[in-house]
């Protein structure tokens, strides 16, 4: 694909902003080389999945691996890399997710981290990044419920609590 290095270059977009926590996480995943196949197995269980995938039915799969692939690398460290999305909350807006798909997108993601045998540190530098793009995907769907922003009080629902420094405090079912 042409222009799919992830080679250092200007910085365009603050949606992927600064490492969720200290350090270099994508140095500790070894790069963006090792982070390509964690993002293409992530992506392909998406478009797979019974109750999210419908949402990638017209996406072209390999533009999407590309993209996830430099918005992830970007949020895990890699300052300097490029990243040639559209702004999250803009590239989201048309698409009706609400608060259980977004849930269910959290837990393929972590699922595919274990799977993958991700350290516990980029894994939750990288949940703690996920959690934050809430309302920008979510959009005007999102309104708080006192425990969080979500879309429903919702029951059973698995909740990632991330602190005010961006960092995953805990993960619970809520129920009632």
């Amino acid at each position: 694909m042409a222009g799919s290095s992830l080679e250092p270059a200007a910085r365009s977009d603050a949606d992927a902003g600064p490492p969720a926590s200290p350090g270099d996480a994508l140095a500790v995943l070894g790069g963006p080389a090792a982070l390509r196949p964690i993002v293409a197995d992530f992506v392909a269980r998406m478009v797979a999945d019974p109750m999210i995938g419908f949402h990638f039915r017209d996406v072209d799969v390999d533009r999407l691996v590309h993209l996830e692939a430099q918005f992830a690398a970007r949020a895990l460290g890699g300052d300097g890399l490029p990243y040639d999305g559209r702004p999250v909350g803009v590239a989201h807006s048309r698409h009706p997710i609400n608060a259980g798909q977004f849930a269910r997108r959290t837990q393929i993601l972590r699922e595919t981290l274990r799977d993958h045998g991700v350290d516990g540190e980029v894994v939750r530098a990288w949940l703690a990044h996920t959690e934050r793009l809430r309302p920008a995907i979510l959009g005007a769907r999102v309104i708080d419920h006192g425990g969080g922003p979500c879309d429903h009080p919702g029951q059973g629902a698995l909740v990632t609590e991330v602190g005010a420094d961006g960092q995953v405090v805990g993960e619970s079912s809520r129920v009632g």
